[in-house]
């Protein structure tokens, strides 16, 4: 098969290697004339793996789109609806867009699967890939398992036949709303972690598994989708990557900014803060330790103040749906 890949960061840089060098297939690697670009075509790896020299490499996305029917996009969350209209202006049809990214619109919280098919043609598919695993475990060849989901049932089961390995068993899911609301709360969830770590606060984190497991569901079921999605591999499943794993961007983010350390990079779940908590807010759902995240990372208040709050809730049932 020929695939093309849009995006040369860490994530898009393992399914490049995941497509060439476990599935064999031929891969094309677009991405922006910039630094990343530059450095990973140039010297075909990064920190995390190395490619192999029949991956080819373009910043010509006409081409890109061309290329191959079935395309894989891992960028930046937030980049998505700019880059969702530079698609539509090429008009490409009949592909199979596949989206290997966590996230949502940060001021909108409108889901990436969202923003992409109503930018392009309706002759097109559009499916996500999510679920735990590290690039640097999957290139030392740990085993994991990931989720396929989307609104055409047969576009689903075509990439899930295409793309399953020994390395990567993919599951089909049935929650398209729910797997991606929960594959980006999960990040979220991630810089809480981060923030207990960062605190000396670890032990809590078995209660933050429980509770912020619960928001999510909450706020899926308010939203149209499946309480259940919340317990499955798009979130639940995720947990130890992101949690408790030292190769999870958003904890590390989350340990140092509670430090006051800096970090060179900006965690995915920070953008996602904003769009849970404009969620909760529209759906009138009550997330607590969502909303406690989104008040450190943008308002300035102390993890001490949402301690505080959090303590002093009125006492009620466990779960209440």
């Amino acid at each position: 098969m020929k695939i093309a890949i849009l995006g040369c960061g860490r994530w898009a840089s393992f399914h490049a290697w995941y497509q060439s060098t476990i599935l064999k297939n031929d891969v094309l690697v677009w991405g922006i004339d910039d630094a990343c670009y530059k450095s990973l075509s140039t010297t075909r790896k990064n920190n995390y793996l190395t490619l192999p020299k029949s991956v080819n490499f373009t910043t010509d996305l006409r081409a890109a789109l061309k290329f191959s029917d079935h395309i894989v996009i891992s960028i930046s969350a937030q980049a998505m609806p700019e880059f969702s209209k530079r698609i539509k202006e090429i008009a490409p049809k009949k592909k199979t867009f596949i989206l290997c990214m966590k996230g949502l619109i940060d001021e909108t919280g409108e889901r990436l699967s969202v923003v992409l098919s109503r930018e392009i043609d309706k002759s097109n598919k559009v499916v996500v890939w999510v679920g735990p695993g590290h690039t640097q475990e999957f290139v030392k060849g740990q085993p994991n398992i990931m989720l396929i989901d989307g609104q055409d049932e047969k576009a689903v089961e075509d990439v899930i036949a295409r793309f399953k390995s020994s390395l990567i068993r993919l599951y089909k899911g049935e929650d398209l709303l729910g797997a991606e609301v929960g594959a980006a709360a999960k990040n979220v969830i991630g810089i809480v972690a981060g923030i207990l770590d960062g605190a000396n606060l670890t032990s809590l984190k078995g209660a933050l598994m429980a509770r912020g497991i619960y928001e999510v569901a909450k706020l899926i079921v308010a939203m149209g989708g499946k309480q259940m999605t919340a317990y499955g591999i798009s979130h639940l499943g995720d947990f130890q990557a992101t949690l408790f794993s030292e190769c999870s961007h958003n904890r590390r983010y989350g340990e140092k900014f509670i430090k006051g350390e800096h970090e060179e990079h900006l965690a995915e779940g920070v953008a996602t803060s904003k769009a849970l908590n404009f969620l909760a807010k529209k759906h009138n759902v009550d997330m607590p330790i969502c909303r406690s995240c989104y008040e450190i990372l943008h308002e300035g208040r102390t993890l001490q103040d949402c301690f505080r709050e959090i303590f002093e809730r009125e006492n009620i049932r466990e779960f209440r749906f």
